[in-house]
């Protein structure tokens, strides 16, 4: 028998994930992962809920749930990176860095500690061997995989890891937990920042970054057309929140962020979605992370996503070093943004990738 420990966040998705390998015969124990303190009291922080919704599915299940408290190590590994890359202007995922460090890393060791052979989540995404190698697959749900926050799991961590509902369509997840009579069989999908929640992200941001008021310029001719609160809560491609009002002799169509310059303190916008600055042929990617342990070959043609939710978009790595790539792309990409993370693929298996520069 198999002991796996899941780690139940409170959502159905993990619920599921537990109820499948009960089923399937392993001793399966839930592990409830607090990451956040400071201020749960708030309406924005739902982790004494996601506790209480966890431990009633546990219930259900017949499983055990064990509580653990990795704030410290979420503050230090996580949070801190964070807000130091929003300082530098540029505009993290705090996704990936919560897999990488959290769920796969310290939540990981502390289920082996435990005895576990394997740990499991709740994340739409796959795992295959292959020719002696692990491979990080994308979900039979396209619109729900999550490979794309997965991208720096290495082939330690993927020997000990199942996702069992990576599968499966969200709906039979649902279905699936509303005949097992699971309480949080209809709870919403959570949102908002990795074990931080969803809330006023300009807000938030200020307890921890002061802010830095600056001059808001239109790019194609350096006018002065608003004004800014902080480079830091601003990121690239982004529409709503800037304040800019009517232009005179501009055109009636929306503001995009352009540009920003740390040095001047200046907030470069655009307007139009289509707008020659809001697009890129390649970038430059570092702290690379390669899922079999070796980088992929240059000049093929791959699949890349520079977002979460956007399509995938055919490319090929121009140049590579141990460090750094360089990826161009066939046709020309939106808003591609320094801190967030390139991902590439190869059909439905995830390569790995890097952190934009």
């Amino acid at each position: 028998m198999t002991k796996v420990i899941v780690g139940m966040s409170g959502g159905v998705d993990s619920a599921v994930a537990a109820l499948l390998l009960k089923r399937q015969g392993h001793e399966v124990i839930g592990l409830f992962m607090k990451n956040w303190e400071g201020d749960d009291t708030d309406d924005y922080c739902s982790s004494r809920q996601d506790l209480v919704d966890a431990a009633a599915a546990a219930d259900v299940i017949g499983i055990e749930l064990e509580v653990v408290n990795f704030a410290a190590a979420y503050r230090e590994r996580v949070f801190a990176e964070f807000l130091t890359e929003y300082q530098a202007g540029r505009t993290p995922n705090p996704d990936v860095l919560c897999n990488s460090e959290i769920k796969f890393k310290a939540f990981l060791d502390h289920a082996m500690r435990l005895g576990a052979d394997k740990i499991a989540t709740g994340h739409y995404a796959q795992v295959r061997e292959f020719l002696g190698a692990f491979q990080l697959m994308k979900a039979e749900d396209g619109t729900k995989d999550q490979s794309y926050f997965l991208y720096r799991l290495n082939q330690a961590q993927l020997a000990r890891t199942l996702f069992p509902v990576g599968g499966l369509y969200k709906r039979e997840v649902r279905k699936i937990a509303q005949a097992a009579g699971l309480p949080n069989c209809a709870k919403k999908d959570s949102t908002g920042i990795c074990f931080i929640g969803e809330r006023p992200f300009r807000e938030f941001l200020a307890r921890y970054l002061p802010k830095q008021p600056g001059e808001i310029r239109r790019l194609d001719d350096d006018r002065v057309i608003g004004r800014h609160e902080g480079l830091a809560y601003y990121t690239l491609g982004q529409r709503e929140g800037l304040g800019i009002g009517g232009v005179k002799g501009a055109a009636e169509e929306p503001w995009f962020v352009a540009a920003k310059d740390m040095a001047t303190n200046v907030l470069y916008a655009v307007q139009g979605h289509g707008h020659p600055a809001l697009l890129s042929e390649r970038l430059t990617a570092g702290q690379l992370s390669w899922v079999s342990g070796l980088p992929p070959h240059p000049h093929w043609v791959y699949a890349a996503k520079t977002r979460y939710r956007m399509p995938d978009a055919a490319c090929a790595i121009e140049t590579l070093a141990d460090d750094q790539c360089e990826i161009a792309f066939a046709a020309p990409q939106w808003a591609v943004t320094p801190g967030q993370s390139v991902v590439l693929y190869e059909s439905q298996v995830c390569l790995g990738g890097g952190v934009i520069l």
